[in-house]
């Protein structure tokens, strides 16, 4: 019984401490959740929208879904980049700009926090002590190589990863410090991990193609390494009521999978030149020593690692420093640790093949055999550009490492206890003060890997919403058309989700680039019949971002006699062409 109550308490200080943790750690994101966004005002805009925008087409449209607002008149254009989809019922609650800003600001919390919870979940099913599960869970969710992700909500979303995998794991009774312990199975367990795995999944396939190839490899090892066993018993080892739980949650992470698969493809398939070759890949592939940079935004190491970074011909993919601390302590826990040595082993190996397939074409042997072996063979691989976000595989494997390390360390210091009757005669002489302090100076991991992880990210307020927007028929055309402005235009749209041509992903669509392309020349006679055929009923113009694009100087250029209006609104100028 007191058992039971201890476990309960433990996890609900887990999970209070891991969300004041969070909000420590991603300070200051919650000093002014409506305006501002960490990192940049690009990609943070983006994901906004695109929670903003499924909550929208669940409530409204349904069976549209996938056809977004952007990108007009392109359809499926929701899928031209990788998609949050698990997160669109967030979307529901509240309407407007403002709403999805705060509302992303407190996803980008959350997603902290459940990474830490969850990789503390995974090592403590594993066989960890508390502490170590802390140190892992911290290691993990706050790495310094994820502060150049900032602004990418689908890279730092792993906390469905660790956390479906310690359910999985609890669900068949298995640890690493006790092995398989048949008493222990729980179907309502195993079941529950294959559907938070479905809904990592459907945070996009970034990160999420991975860790399904990585899910089909652990059932190939699984049912082979019991099969065989069954086959020399002449019994099964798991009950009916696991294995129908494990084939129901198979099935609905398979589902699910297939689901954003087709839908990616879908686009590749009305937009070919969306197929990325696999010059991608090498043109992002960082160099070993990337494993020792840390971004510009780590508080710790981000100025001492500057001229290291400035070596690296694309800092943010190849800036990939997992944290001193945790290496340090990963590296204690191949030697020193609660875990058995051929899980070591293994945890070692773990890493290794994770940091040759994060180097992807950088190795000596230009990564075939390696990554790019996997992008010619492996159905969806080749869209994955960026192999250095595998240092997010690397980083588990290290932390369940540590917590291994710092678990064996608590051991053997509660074995010394000098009020302990079976302790070494040294022991007792230690004294109660210098044990407390010997205790105390257990934290000092927790402390390391936590220092690693503190950030000195941006927060820029995003840009204002020209009142013009709020007026124009739709429609809308808002020019310029093009780079980093788009993400914010984006954003823009979350009010009333009027239908746009703008957005930017990493190619032009079709009909993004016919619309670009016939508003070069704005407002005259071939471009505004241009833009009638394509169903472009107005087109608001930002003057103070016209300099260097096709339509500088545009407020000069004449409109009479062209069957269109123009009227100026807070410094933009809305022309309908109705």
């Amino acid at each position: 019984m007191l058992k039971r109550v201890w476990a309960r308490r433990e996890w609900i200080l887990v999970v209070l401490g891991g969300l004041a943790l969070a909000a420590l750690l991603t300070w200051p994101t919650l000093r002014d959740p409506r305006h501002t966004v960490p990192g940049d005002i690009g990609d943070p805009a983006l994901f906004a929208w695109q929670i903003a925008w499924g909550g929208h087409a669940l409530l409204h449209n349904p069976l549209h879904f996938w056809d977004s607002n952007t990108f007009y008149p392109d359809p499926h254009s929701l899928a031209f980049t990788d998609t949050v989809l698990g997160y669109a019922p967030l979307g529901m609650f509240g309407s407007g700009m403002e709403a999805a800003v705060l509302r992303y600001n407190i996803v980008y919390v959350l997603v902290h926090a459940l990474a830490f919870v969850g990789a503390y979940a995974l090592t403590r099913q594993l066989g960890a002590h508390p502490l170590g599960a802390w140190v892992a869970g911290v290691a993990w969710a706050y790495a310094p190589w994820k502060l150049a992700h900032a602004g990418h909500l689908n890279v730092i979303s792993t906390g469905g990863i660790a956390l479906s995998l310690a359910m999985i794991a609890r669900g068949h009774g298995w640890s690493l410090r006790r092995g398989h312990r048949p008493d222990r199975h729980s179907p309502g367990w195993a079941l529950a991990g294959w559907l938070v795995a479905a809904w990592q999944i459907s945070l996009g396939l970034a990160i999420g193609l991975v860790f399904a190839y990585v899910m089909i490899a652990l059932c190939l090892v699984v049912a082979a390494r019991f099969g065989w066993v069954w086959w020399r018993r002449g019994r099964p080892v798991f009950g009916r009521r696991l294995l129908v739980a494990d084939v129901i949650g198979g099935l609905v992470f398979g589902a699910v999978t297939l689901f954003m698969g087709i839908a990616y493809s879908r686009v590749v398939e009305l937009n070919p030149q969306a197929d990325r070759s696999l010059a991608w890949t090498e043109a992002y592939s960082p160099p070993w020593r990337g494993l020792l940079v840390a971004p510009e935004t780590s508080w710790l190491w981000g100025e001492r690692h500057a001229a290291a970074r400035a070596e690296l011909s694309w800092p943010p993919e190849m800036a990939l420093l997992p944290g001193v601390a945790l290496f340090v302590l990963a590296i204690t826990g191949v030697f020193f640790s609660v875990f058995r040595i051929r899980h070591r082993i293994l945890l070692f190996l773990g890493v290794l093949v994770g940091v040759l397939l994060m180097l992807g074409s950088k190795l000596p042997w230009h990564g075939d055999p390696g990554y790019l072996t996997l992008s010619k063979h492996l159905p969806g691989w080749a869209a994955l550009r960026t192999p250095g976000r595998l240092m997010l595989w690397t980083t588990l494997f290290m932390a369940v490492l540590a917590a291994g390390a710092v678990s064996a360390v608590v051991g053997d210091v509660k074995e010394i206890a000098p009020w302990r009757k079976d302790g070494a005669a040294w022991s007792k002489r230690l004294g109660r003060a210098k044990f407390v302090v010997l205790r105390l100076a257990l934290v000092l991991p927790l402390l390391g890997v936590a220092l690693d992880g503190v950030n000195r990210t941006a927060h820029p307020e995003v840009l204002r919403y020209p009142a013009a927007m709020s007026v124009a028929p739709e429609p809308i055309l808002v020019l310029p058309s093009g780079g980093s402005l788009e993400m914010s235009i984006m954003l823009w749209s979350t009010n009333g989700f009027p239908r746009i041509p703008n957005g930017i992903v990493t190619f032009e669509p079709t009909g993004q680039q016919r619309i670009r392309s016939s508003s070069a020349t704005f407002p005259d006679s071939a471009s505004i019949a241009s833009l009638r055929a394509d169903g472009i009923k107005s087109v608001v113009v930002l003057p103070e971002w016209l300099g260097g694009t096709p339509w500088e100087g545009l407020p000069n250029r004449p409109f009479d006699g062209l069957g269109i209006t123009r009227e100026e609104i807070d410094g933009a100028y809305l022309y309908r062409l109705e």
